[in-house]
């Protein structure tokens, strides 16, 4: 599963509904043709598209692709193995995926009141 350690070099995702594909590779550090080739080896990877066929991620679909990057770019996975890992994921991982969320909102909620002491 998605581990701090991958994610220290990454920024913080804002407090944004929607992101557009070089957002997404800015947060993540992977350029758009990268996550337009991700989209079509990961089902669970489905931005919404809107008008003129244009990609909005959403923040789980950010978390998504942080945690192939950290499949494939930290823990060597190939494409297929990242895939049924993901695909196969036990509760465990779910608990690990959910204390992930947990300590990005924690981050971002100290951001906000360090914003608001000011």
């Amino acid at each position: 599963m998605l581990e701090a350690a991958n994610n220290s070099e990454l920024p913080p995702i804002p407090g944004k509904r929607y992101f557009t594909i070089g957002e997404v590779g800015d947060l993540c550090g992977v350029k758009a043709h990268v996550l337009r080739y991700w989209e079509q080896e990961f089902p669970q990877l489905k931005p919404v598209k809107r008008r003129g066929n244009r990609r909005y991620y959403q923040r789980h679909d950010v978390m998504l692709v942080r945690q192939i990057r950290g499949l494939l770019y930290q823990q060597g996975f190939t494409i297929g193995g990242a895939r049924q890992k993901l695909s196969g994921e036990s509760a465990k991982d779910d608990v690990n995926h959910s204390k992930q969320v947990i300590k990005q909102t924690l981050v971002e909620l100290e951001q906000v009141l360090e914003l608001l002491k000011r």
